[in-house]
């Protein structure tokens, strides 16, 4: 991530729940050298009398302290502003009405805060002055009906704005936690980067592929299958809801859009706190909250066009934001709308709609609704209802010319007009989500959500006349999943001082899945040359999978001393699995019942801060993932029965170390990690799971600094190495290429060229791969290297910005890793060339 664009999130301990709270978007230069809220930022009201101060509390906290200021009424913004080690929050039109007299005082009431201090310094203003034992204190304001409640974390000594980056606090790890007291690598992408990448690319596979360290480069499809994040699949969270199906159709990352997001977590590495499927990681996405202050309402026009082909390639994007706050009540709505054209690659050659079998994003309309209404409905309480909605649907005239597979050699796949199909693909999803959170439970913080989503995705047809296991049909299938939640944590300090703290709770989800297939008219089909489909009728390939899982955890969190930080905890979950019986497309009769799975999984890890500068870290954590059933249960053999499945979770194992540097103006990180299964998730075509022991290893780097006031540059490094056990008998082989990616390396240049004008060259590199000596196996063909290059511009026009973004600047002539690994030529699609997209913002 730039150094510029990082932002702190701090989460308001009473404001809203680690899952789906509303987080305050801060630049990294408020948090250190300027206020948060300025006068010019602030519209004062004018009150007819003073605002009486009647009382003021200090909560401290595990990472800080909140400062309650109560009053008999609303009281105006403050401004903020810091001198020496004190923040000074100065408090217009109020007078202090204390019961113990005028003034109140308190040392230390935190580790890192010397002194805090309420007095009044004129007739109608109060000033709240925090000390800092070695920085100014930063602060965020959270205004009431009935006071004010300033939370406040300690600053750091001998750093810029810049510099204290690393200081971010992130959620993913179900408590607000500095990354700097995570012992593990964690990447987080702030509101700014996001709308910076989205200049370039919407789909969020794009912009976490060139962001997120140890995440394989995008597929340039609907699909992030072959997007391994450390050679393992990832848990995908939108506000703490799980994304992921049990019959996994990898389209995790398109269920939400760029416009409804706030900002994105990313745990690199397996993980248990958040329950099945994070083997490779979590991507925890946070949507969008109110405005700090009063009411936002933010537009973005967009317009897009590839340069091969102006009229076939043109799209569009309109959004909408309104946010604001009215007394105890919070809202935001976001409304956006994207149209995508026709994809050309640098041949100036269309690129086809199914690009590399797993669906794509040309020709496509996406809708996202988002709504989010908060209330803090008591002193320590907040409810919060978020929803959103996602559909997007490819209509579209072209598909790929069957014809390719005709010809000698490795072909570029290739469009054909003519597509004459009623049942697009398209990805629905629809999240409904209640949370509510206390902050004075067990003297400790209560959070609780109830959740609810409807999900389908449907895929491009596919012919499998050939392929007895797919019944010798031509079909077109789809997920259809509904599943709901809750989740309950308690977050409750076991010392006085708050340096000990455990972290317990359950989670429970139900999930109702199938996967039915579309049957088609062989005869129309063959007499268009394979581009019309008609139905004859529906059929089940993958029966209704009913599975209800609970989990039980715990994790303590020591603050050993100043410069150490221990973690430890446990989690248990137990998941049981019923399925029907049924009929394979193959015609086999297969015999339902009932499964069971348990595991408990364990983790410790640690931070020690060697310098001020210098950190260390390491940990061991267990991740675990069931097996796809529905993926075996369809191609069955006749008289299988689903209790001789080997129900056993994959157990990952995972083991890293790393340091992280924050000087000024420069910050570093440098990780290795090594994990192993005993049972293994390794896709295998037709369409089966080996389960086999594995193993992966791998190093990532990251680098970002500010070279002057208005230059920055950095980037980053992935690698990674991985091997499998095939016949179990300790001879290991090489994973495939949708597991391992190969090296990628990426880097940045930004400049603010003027006040009003800002330019960043962007660039990504992905490596060879040559693996394997049988390259006609699926994902075990060669893989050859690619270097593209992006710019992105944003221009202070009138009373907005314009934004002027153009992908692959170079013209690369390219195949994404996916394509290359694909042994069918129809699947060899080439990536798209240079393309534009112009967008101007305004607020109003």
């Amino acid at each position: 991530m730039t150094v510029r664009s990082v932002r702190f999130g701090l989460m308001v301990a009473l404001a809203g729940g680690l899952v789906g709270a509303v987080a305050m978007p801060l630049e990294a230069q408020e948090m250190i050298a300027e206020p948060l809220l300025t006068p010019e930022a602030i519209q004062l009201g004018q009150a007819a009398a003073p605002v009486q101060v009647t009382g003021v509390r200090l909560e401290p906290g595990a990472t800080g302290v909140e400062i309650i200021l109560e009053a008999g009424g609303e009281i105006a913004a403050p401004s903020l502003q810091t001198t020496g080690n004190a923040l000074i929050v100065d408090i217009p039109n109020a007078v202090l009405a204390l019961p113990e007299g005028q003034e109140f005082q308190q040392v230390s009431p935190t580790a890192d805060i010397a002194f805090v201090s309420v007095t009044q310094v004129a007739d109608d203003q109060v000033r709240v002055a925090i000390t800092g034992v070695d920085a100014p204190p930063r602060a965020e304001v959270q205004p009431g009906s009935l006071g004010l409640r300033l939370t406040v974390l300690p600053g750091v000594a001998g750093t810029t704005a810049e510099a204290e980056a690393l200081q971010i606090v992130v959620s993913a790890t179900r408590t607000a936690e500095a990354v700097t007291d995570i012992p593990r690598s964690v990447t987080v992408i702030e509101r700014e980067q996001i709308e910076q990448q989205a200049q370039v690319s919407r789909g969020l596979g794009d912009i976490l592929g060139q962001l997120v360290p140890g995440l394989a480069p995008t597929t340039g499809s609907a699909s992030q299958f072959g997007q391994a994040l450390r050679g393992r699949n990832v848990l995908v969270l939108i506000d703490g809801v799980p994304q992921t199906t049990n019959r996994n159709a990898f389209r995790d990352l398109q269920t939400i859009d760029p416009s409804a997001i706030e900002r994105v977590e990313v745990i690199q590495g397996p993980t248990a706190i958040y329950g099945d499927g994070a083997t490779g990681g979590v991507i925890n996405i946070i949507t969008r909250g109110p405005a700090a202050e009063g009411v936002v309402r933010r537009t973005r026009l967009g317009l897009t066009t590839d340069f091969a082909n102006l009229s076939d390639s043109f799209g569009a994007t309109v959004e909408q934001y309104v946010g604001g706050r009215v007394e105890d009540m919070d809202y935001a709505f976001t409304a956006s709308y994207d149209y995508a054209g026709g994809f050309f690659d640098a041949l100036g050659n269309r690129i086809p709609s199914d690009p590399n079998a797993q669906g794509g994003l040309s020709d496509t309309g996406s809708l996202n609704i988002l709504g989010k209404i908060g209330v803090d409905f008591a002193e320590n309480q907040r409810l919060q209802l978020t929803f959103n909605h996602y559909e997007a649907t490819q209509t579209t005239d072209f598909t790929v010319d069957p014809s390719i597979g005709a010809i000698a050699g490795r072909q570029r796949s290739r469009a054909i007009v003519g597509l004459d199909l009623d049942t697009p693909q398209t990805s629905n999803n629809t999240l409904l989500s209640l949370d509510y959170s206390h902050s004075n439970v067990l003297n400790g913080d209560l959070k609780g959500q109830l959740y609810y989503r409807d999900y389908l995705t449907r895929f491009f047809p596919f012919d499998g006349r050939a392929v007895a296991s797919l019944g010798n049909a031509i079909f077109q299938s789809e997920v259809d999943s509904i599943e709901w939640g809750g989740r309950l944590q308690f977050d409750t300090p076991l010392a006085a001082d708050d340096t000990l703290r455990l972290l317990w709770g359950a989670d429970y989800n139900n999930e109702r899945t199938a996967q039915p297939v579309n049957i088609f008219d062989p005869a129309p089909f063959d007499a268009s040359g394979g581009l019309t489909y008609r139905t004859t009728g529906q059929r089940t390939w993958v029966p209704p999978l009913n599975q209800d899982s609970l989990g039980l955890f715990a994790q303590l969190n020591w603050q050993a001393s100043d410069r150490i930080t221990l973690l430890g905890g446990i989690r248990h979950e137990r998941v049981g699995l019923t399925v029907n019986d049924f009929t394979t497309l193959a015609g086999n009769a297969v015999q339902g019942g009932d499964l069971a799975y348990d595991a408990t999984l364990f983790n410790l890890g640690g931070v020690v801060d060697i310098t001020d500068n210098i950190g260390l870290f390491a940990n061991f954590a267990q991740g675990f993932s069931l097996a796809d059933v529905g993926l075996v249960l369809r191609n069955a053999p006749a008289g299988f029965s689903v209790n001789t499945l080997r129900p056993e979770a994959q157990r990952v194992n995972h083991y890293e170390v790393g340091l992280r540097g924050n000087w000024q103006g420069l910050q570093a990180s440098l990780a290795g990690f090594y994990n192993s299964s005993e049972l293994g998730t390794t896709f295998t075509a037709p369409g089966e799971i080996l389960r086999a022991p594995e193993r992966i290893y791998g190093v990532e780097a990251t680098v970002d600094a500010q070279l002057s006031e208005s230059w920055l540059l950095g980037g980053t490094a992935s690698w990674s190495k991985g091997e499998i056990d095939r016949t179990n008998t300790g001879t290991y082989t090489p994973l495939d290429g949708f597991r391992i990616a190969p090296l990628k390396l990426t880097a940045y240049v930004e400049n603010q060229t003027t006040p009003g004008w800002r330019n960043r060259l962007q660039a990504i590199y992905s490596g060879d791969r040559d693996a394997f000596a049988n390259d006609s196996v699926f994902g075990q063909r060669l893989v050859n290297s690619y270097f593209t290059v992006d710019y992105i511009s944003q221009l202070d026009v009138g009373p907005g910005t314009l934004e002027i973004g153009i992908a692959n600047l170079l013209n690369t002539d390219y195949f994404p890793v996916v394509s290359q690994l694909q042994p069918s030529e129809l699947s060899n699609a080439a990536a798209r060339g240079r393309f534009l997209r112009l967008g101007y913002s305004f607020e109003w």
